[in-house]
């Protein structure tokens, strides 16, 4: 039986989600948006795309629900983006009712389905989501880690001069400012990015991570990234969808792991069918700690701020 893969939100991450998770080969592909016409259009321009690229799965935009119905995977990408000046913390309040409405609805329709929540502020919209879906913690993550440590290795890998594919890096905590690359593990090949770089670069690279997409934000003026976080959504609906057992960070429902319990945060975990299937916890230095406790403080503020 063919997979299927319905995407709310058929703005930039949308679009590209579903454009990475056809050429990808994934399944089916529904694109719902709220707007008339604007998720019809793109996922027919994707669908003619299928002759070209060599995919043979459908792609199809709707309006309706209905359209989305038993669904294994549901990613939501639907909210405001961020403009500049902005925090991701601004998009608050409208993003919790936009993302409310998404989830309530895509479970009625798939209640069997993994939840992929994309839209900012992430870690606050997959409590959200968690809450009125009814869904069980593992069925419920966040997309932040994974977009969070491709920037990571990506400036890890220019200021080395090598290919990003042999960089090894990984960031946890919250998706914003507080947010934690590991340092100390990081490396190239299994060589230490500590042996390789002085401490200033380091320092450098680590606040441009954390800063990451505000720097897109402020060059493009009118919207925020949407290429590599629409691939990071896929690679995580991959890894489900595939039974891959993939261990990747994403915003998880901590029971207890790193001292943590009761909220979302960004950790390894290891993603197969069942959503996620464990968290990977492994000991921290103390100053890791204090950070991830930094993290910890902030999304908890946000989990208040949703009211629910």
């Amino acid at each position: 039986m063919r997979n299927k893969i319905t995407i709310i939100g058929a703005g930039n991450v949308g679009a590209t989600a579903a454009h990475w998770a056809a050429t990808r080969g994934l399944g089916d592909v529904v694109l719902l948006d709220v707007v008339e016409g604007v998720p019809q259009g793109k996922a027919l321009d994707l669908l003619q795309s299928g002759p070209v690229d060599g995919f043979s799965y459908s792609v199809k935009g709707s309006n309706d629900y209905k359209d989305s119905a038993d669904s294994d995977v549901v990613i939501i990408t639907a909210g405001l983006a961020r403009k500049p000046g902005m925090s991701r913390d601004d998009l608050l309040a409208k993003n919790v009712a936009i993302v409310k409405s998404c989830a309530e609805e895509a479970v009625k329709h798939s209640p069997d389905c993994v939840l992929i929540v994309v839209t900012n502020p992430i870690d606050a919209m997959v409590y959200t989501a968690f809450k009125v879906s009814g869904l069980p913690e593992n069925r419920v993550v966040g997309m932040a880690g994974v977009l969070d440590s491709a920037r990571y290795r990506t400036f890890l890998a220019e200021t080395l001069g090598v290919s990003p594919k042999d960089v090894n890096a990984m960031v946890m905590g919250i998706h914003g400012d507080n947010m934690l690359p590991l340092v100390r593990l990081a490396n190239v090949a299994g060589v230490p990015v500590t042996d390789l770089l002085s401490e200033d670069e380091l320092d450098k690279i680590v606040f441009r991570t954390q800063k990451g997409g505000m720097e897109i934000v402020n060059h493009l003026k009118t919207g925020s990234a949407y290429y590599t976080p629409g691939l990071a959504a896929i690679e995580m609906a991959e890894a489900i969808l595939h039974d891959s057992k993939r261990v990747l960070p994403c915003a998880a429902y901590l029971k207890g792991e790193f001292g943590i319990s009761g909220c979302f945060l960004g950790v390894p975990v290891v993603l197969g069918e069942n959503g996620v299937e464990r968290i990977v916890e492994f000991a921290l230095t103390a100053l890791e700690k204090e950070a991830l406790l930094e993290s910890e403080t902030a999304v908890r503020k946000q989990m208040e701020e949703t009211g629910l």
